[in-house]
């Protein structure tokens, strides 16, 4: 993790302070749970939950010589133990104590990232329904098209993060496993009943069959959920980006005081935030295919995904978690220009009407590929700004006189395209 890019919250779960003591959580959780069916004696395991402690330090320097982080912790741990530290870790395996307590960092780091999302998406239907009728071309191919509004757009964001939501609600179920089974996952020297009491303490289920490892679809299926959700923030970023071109100027990101834009041009105020979110949210993105291939390991388990998953799980929630709050930023600050969106929509005297002029023209009786031809080359006039498209047409021999002026006004009405706009806005209370 990059502190630039990360928040203090979460960059405490994945600290070492934090790793280390979710470890000793599932030792102690263990010991107490092995001393419940007679597997150590208590008083083994009432030393372990009240005597142990860890200390850093300590760790890395044991660390250096064993280059085994688990045989490292358990080493300093034990120290303070005494004939006890014999049933500390007692017929265990790494792997039970580093992937069951990684399950729970996991689940402190997506409910951290899980409110987000929710105060987010509150945002977006505020959003949606402040500008529901706030009029704007809708630009498909980048190319005007027809009108929308910009609360349709906003519409449009908080469904897709509320399918975020419930992407990463399927992933917290997936991950909130535990696996107490041993070296092989056959429980040779824990039991199947040891597991679930463990596992039950923890606020985690049992794992039905695993390796010495919870199998990594599990953490694929969550990374993928991060990144889906980091896509819907980059193209979330990446419409103001576009919508803040100088030649556009329909929407900006907020602009501090005393802010600079850049040390050559002070005239510039550039979407910088929105473009850091587009790039962080490329490399989340870039973590799926490091998940994808953990999820291939030799036989009962090798340790190639280990390497890998310290980078991509922790640096997958730091991003997450801040491009959530940059992005609330964004939008909760966002300008926006309504007197610039009214001026692009009637751009080229009324374009994106051509194909309601197409319609009502068949309706007048005209074959479809002859109306077509006659709107196409009146529209492409207006292009090459040579007049305007309402004017083109009404000059046209051909539907000249084919409208009356109530008719021909009827035609170049926005309100025509959005009259539903209401409707669909409305389906926010479903979420």
């Amino acid at each position: 993790m990059i502190p630039r890019y990360t928040t203090k919250e979460m960059g405490k779960i994945w600290g070492d302070e934090n790793k280390f003591a979710k470890w000793l959580e599932v030792e102690k959780a263990v010991a107490s749970a092995q001393a419940e069916l007679g597997m150590i004696p208590e008083k083994a395991a009432e030393d372990i939950n009240k005597k142990s402690r860890f200390d850093i330090k300590k760790i890395e320097e044991i660390e250096s010589k064993t280059h085994h982080d688990v045989v490292a912790f358990l080493t300093d741990v034990s120290s303070h133990l005494g004939d006890s530290s014999k049933y500390l870790h007692y017929g265990l395996t790494s792997s039970d104590v580093g992937d069951t307590a990684l399950s729970l960092q996991i689940l402190d780091a997506v409910e951290v990232v899980e409110k987000k999302i929710i105060k987010f998406g509150g945002l977006l239907k505020e959003k949606a329904k402040k500008y529901a009728h706030t009029v704007m071309v809708g630009r498909t191919h980048g190319i005007h098209a027809e009108p929308v509004t910009l609360g349709l757009k906003f519409t449009m964001y908080a469904f897709e993060m509320s399918r975020n939501l419930e992407r990463l609600k399927a992933a917290r179920q997936s991950i909130s496993y535990g696996k107490i089974s041993g070296a092989v996952g056959t429980y040779a020297n824990t039991g199947p009943q040891l597991e679930e009491k463990v596992c039950g303490t923890l606020g985690l289920r049992p794992a039905p069959v695993s390796t010495q490892i919870l199998q990594r679809d599990r953490h694929a299926q969550l990374i993928s959920a991060l990144a889906i959700t980091g896509a819907t923030l980059e193209k979330l970023a990446l419409e103001v980006r576009n919508l803040q071109r100088t030649d556009v100027k329909e929407v900006e990101e907020p602009f501090a005081k005393g802010q600079k834009g850049s040390s050559a041009m002070p005239h510039k105020k550039n979407p910088i935030l929105c473009e850091r979110i587009c790039g962080l949210a490329r490399v989340l993105r870039s973590n799926t295919v490091t998940a994808m291939e953990n999820i291939v390991l030799w036989h009962e388990r090798d340790i190639s995904h280990s390497s890998a998953e310290r980078v991509i799980i922790p640096d997958s929630f730091a991003i997450l978690d801040y491009i959530l709050d940059k992005a609330y930023f964004v939008i909760d600050g966002l300008g926006v220009a309504e007197d610039n969106m009214k001026r692009n929509l009637m751009k080229y005297g009324g374009i994106i009407f051509s194909q309601r002029v197409l319609l009502a023209l068949i309706d007048k009786g005209m074959d479809r590929h002859d109306a077509y031809m006659i709107v196409q080359s009146t529209a492409h006039e207006a292009w090459n700004e040579e007049g305007s498209f309402r004017e083109n047409i009404s000059k046209d021999k051909k539907v000249a006189g084919l409208f009356n002026p109530q008719e021909l006004e009827e035609l170049f009405d926005y309100n025509y395209h959005l009259r539903f706009v209401d409707e669909i806005i409305d389906r926010l209370n479903d979420i």
